[in-house]
C-alpha cells in the first residue's frame, strides 16, 4: 500500500472569516473576537485551534475557538502554532520568569493571569508550596494541554500540591463536561503563606475564587502605611486589610491602630480571620453583619473611626448592573465617610470592571459632597503587578483603590 501524505499543520487546522469589525479589535490587539464579528466558519469542534482570516483570506493569526460563548475566537498568536501544548508550556514559563522580576515580600502570588500573560483562559495562583489552577475555556481544558500545564508547573516550582478549582457556572456555560474541585497532583491542598510579612492560612478547597484576593497585596501594605487609630474594615473576607492594620512586624514595625474591627456577612469567612489573628498573635473584634445595614446604624448611632476600609465585591457584573451598582458604591462611602474623624483615612475600593475609574471617582466625590466632606488623594492604586494590565484590553483593569484623607 502507498504510505499516506502527513497532513501539514497549516492545511488540518479549521479557518473562521472576520467581520471588518473583528478584523479592527485584532488590529488593536484586543485578543476577543465575539461571534457576531464571524462570518465564515464550517464544522469547527469545541475547542480547536483556528486559523483567523479577513474576508479576502488573509492571514491574521491563530485563536482558541469557543462553540459556545459569545466571545468565540481568544487569539493566542498573531503567527502560526504548530503545537498548543508547547506554546503554553513556554508561556508558562515567561509568565514565572516575570513574576519573578517583580513580585517581592510574598510567598503567594498569581502566576499566570489568562488574556494578561498571553493564554486565554487559564488562571494560576501560587501559596507557598501549593499551587491553584482555574480553566475557563474549551481549549485550555483539553487533556494534552492539561498536561503541558501540570508538568510545566512540577518541572519549574515543585510545589507540594496542584489543586484546580472549579467555577461549575463556567464549564457549563463553556459546555463542558462537570467537575468536582480537586487535588490534581501531589499530597498538599493547605499550608500557610506570608504576605507583607502577615501570615495567612490557606485551604485550597475553601473560599473564594482561588481562596484569597491576592490582588489587593500591594494595596494592603499601602493602607498599612497611612492607618491609624481605631479602625474598621468593612467586608473583610479573611481580614487581608484588617490583619496588616493591626500587625507589627519587620516590614511595619510600629502598628499604628489601637483597634481594628472586621465585619462581613459570611461565617466561614470569619471563621478563618480569627485563625489568621491568632497565627499572627493579634488580637481583633470581628462581627458577622449586613454592611450597609451596619454602616447605617453606627452612622446614625455617631459611631466614629480613624481608619475605615470599604472593600466590597464586584456590585457591577454586568452593564445591566451599572446604575445600582454605583447607588450600591455612594451608599457605602457616605456612611463611612460620616463616621471618619476629622484627619481620618478612608480606603475605598471597587472591583467592578464595568464602573470606569471616571465613574468610580465621581460617586466617591458625591457622596463626600451630601457627607460635607472634603477629600484629598493619598494614593490611586489597582491591583497588584502580578496581576498584569495589558494596555488594549481594559478587561484586565479591574480593580481600584483610593486611599483619601477625609476633613469635614
Amino acid at each position: 500500500m502507498p504510505k499516506k501524505r502527513a497532513v501539514s499543520a497549516k492545511h488540518a487546522e479549521p479557518s473562521v472569516k472576520l467581520s471588518a469589525r473583528g478584523v479592527a479589535r485584532l488590529e488593536a490587539r484586543h485578543p476577543w473576537v465575539y461571534r457576531s464579528d464571524i462570518t465564515e466558519e464550517k464544522d469547527i469542534p469545541a475547542g480547536s485551534v483556528v486559523r483567523v482570516l479577513d474576508q479576502r483570506g488573509k492571514f491574521l493569526g491563530t485563536a482558541l475557538y469557543s462553540s459556545s460563548s459569545q466571545i468565540a475566537i481568544r487569539m493566542i498568536s498573531h503567527g502560526s502554532v504548530a503545537d498548543l501544548p508547547a506554546l503554553v508550556a513556554e508561556r508558562i514559563r515567561a509568565a514565572i520568569a516575570y513574576r519573578k522580576e517583580l513580585v517581592s515580600n510574598t510567598d503567594a502570588y498569581r502566576i499566570v493571569f489568562s488574556e494578561a500573560d498571553f493564554l486565554p483562559g487559564l488562571i494560576i495562583d501560587r501559596y507557598n508550596d501549593v499551587l491553584t489552577l482555574q480553566i475557563l475555556t474549551q481549549s485550555m481544558d483539553a487533556a494534552s494541554v492539561r498536561e503541558a500545564v501540570l508538568q510545566t508547573l512540577r518541572d519549574e516550582l515543585r510545589p507540594g500540591g496542584i489543586v484546580e478549582r472549579v467555577e461549575a457556572r463556567i464549564r457549563e456555560l463553556e459546555q463542558l463536561p462537570p467537575r468536582q474541585s480537586g487535588l490534581l497532583w501531589g499530597e498538599k491542598s493547605s499550608t500557610e503563606f506570608n504576605m507583607n510579612g502577615v501570615r495567612f492560612h490557606y485551604d485550597g478547597f475553601e473560599g473564594q475564587k482561588t481562596g484569597a484576593f491576592l490582588d489587593q497585596r500591594e494595596n494592603y501594605a499601602a493602607a498599612a502605611e497611612y492607618a491609624h487609630g481605631e479602625a474598621l474594615d468593612v467586608f473583610c473576607y479573611q481580614g487581608g486589610f484588617a490583619l496588616h492594620l493591626i500587625n507589627t512586624n519587620a516590614l511595619h514595625p510600629a502598628a499604628k491602630c489601637s483597634s481594628v474591627t472586621g465585619v462581613d456577612s459570611s461565617r466561614p469567612a470569619l471563621e478563618m480571620a480569627e485563625k489568621n489573628a491568632l497565627l499572627n498573635g493579634r488580637e481583633l473584634e470581628w462581627i458577622e453583619a449586613n454592611a450597609f445595614d451596619l454602616l447605617r446604624e453606627y452612622s446614625a448611632a455617631n459611631r466614629r473611626y480613624d481608619t475605615i476600609v470599604l472593600d466590597p465585591p464586584a456590585f457591577a457584573k454586568t452593564k445591566r448592573d451599572l446604575e445600582k451598582a454605583l447607588g450600591g458604591y455612594k451608599e457605602l462611602n457616605l456612611r463611612a465617610m460620616k463616621m471618619l474623624r476629622p484627619g481620618g483615612i478612608l480606603v475605598t475600593c471597587c472591583c467592578s470592571f464595568h464602573v470606569s475609574p471616571a465613574d468610580f471617582l465621581k460617586v466617591v466625590a458625591a457622596a463626600a459632597q451630601d457627607a460635607h466632606k472634603s477629600l484629598r488623594v493619598v494614593e490611586h492604586r489597582g491591583a497588584a503587578k502580578d496581576h498584569p494590565i495589558l494596555l488594549n484590553v481594559p478587561e484586565t483593569s479591574y480593580l481600584q483603590c483610593l486611599i483619601l484623607s477625609v476633613s469635614n
